[in-house]
């Protein structure tokens, strides 16, 4: 299989401690060659949500890498008739979350330890992103700017309830207690879902330590101007964030489609394609 995403796809990473946390307990992974990009935001005390961010980015990156080294993410999983990568992403995640939450049960300092976390793997013109709790992956699509994840939180809960306006949520005191975490319970699951890809996307991967201090707007509008330089706009993103209080640590994941990727399938699957 030749391996068009290292020409197909731009990716930068960044992550800061921000200006009032100690530590960085965001984690950042990027595999371009591979085309998976991963985020972690950690919770818990005594450096605690450190470990369990490491542990998801390192973890999960390293069962994809090797998942993906055997078998194609677009190879159709017989058992659901869905793309591999998303059965693969669904298991790799549980295994991840089964490991964090034992570590957590048997060393006392690490207990009640998880993590936020979001994925996303490009392959074959299409995108499979998984996500637990609060951290996002957002879409800049010509003008259009959307937020492709939903928070597993309980202000969003308030807000699909109505208990709260959207444009109210920036003030609310449970800004940051999410509803879903990698690593807290013995079994979660991950949201994972499919969306088609165009060459000249921008996807932008974050912790809340930016959306938290950047209005989706101002986010929007430095992705359009600084979009031809993603080192900037991600260095500029961060910036922001630490200009307007950085109370939170403060990661960015950045990838631009710069074409198409479809897989290299061989002659045989192309063939057996025309009589499904």
């Amino acid at each position: 299989m030749v391996n068009t995403l290292s020409s197909a796809l731009e990716v930068v990473v960044r992550t800061d401690p921000g200006m009032v946390r100690g530590h960085n307990e965001d984690a950042v992974f990027a595999n371009p060659n591979q085309g998976f990009v991963i985020l972690a935001d950690g919770m818990g005390g005594y450096n605690a949500g450190e470990v369990a961010s490491g542990m998801a980015t390192m973890l999960l990156s390293t069962e994809l890498e090797a998942a993906f080294a055997t078998r194609p993410p677009y190879a159709v999983d017989s058992s659901t008739g869905e793309p591999y990568a998303h059965r693969c992403l669904m298991d790799k995640v549980a295994l991840t979350n089964s490991a964090i939450h034992n570590a957590a049960e048997s060393q006392p300092q690490y207990a009640g330890m998880g993590t936020t976390l979001v994925a996303a793997l490009f392959y074959d013109n299409q995108v499979t992103v998984a996500h637990i709790g609060d951290s996002r992956l957002y879409r800049l699509r010509g003008e259009e700017f959307s937020v492709i994840t939903r928070d597993h939180s309980l202000l969003q809960e308030q807000i699909d309830s109505g208990m709260i306006l959207a444009e109210d949520a920036k003030y609310s005191q449970n800004k940051n207690l999410v509803t879903r975490a990698l690593g807290v319970d013995p079994v979660v699951e991950a949201e994972i879902n499919d969306y088609p890809v165009l060459p000249g996307d921008v996807y932008l991967l974050c912790s809340d330590g930016l959306n938290d201090m950047v209005e989706d707007e101002e986010i929007q509008l430095t992705l359009q101007m600084l979009a031809a330089n993603l080192e900037l706009a991600a260095t500029q993103l961060i910036q922001m964030a630490n200009d307007n209080g950085g109370r939170d640590n403060v990661s960015v994941i950045l990838v631009k489609v710069l074409s198409k990727f479809p897989a290299a399938r061989s002659w045989w699957s192309k063939f057996l394609a025309w009589f499904r």
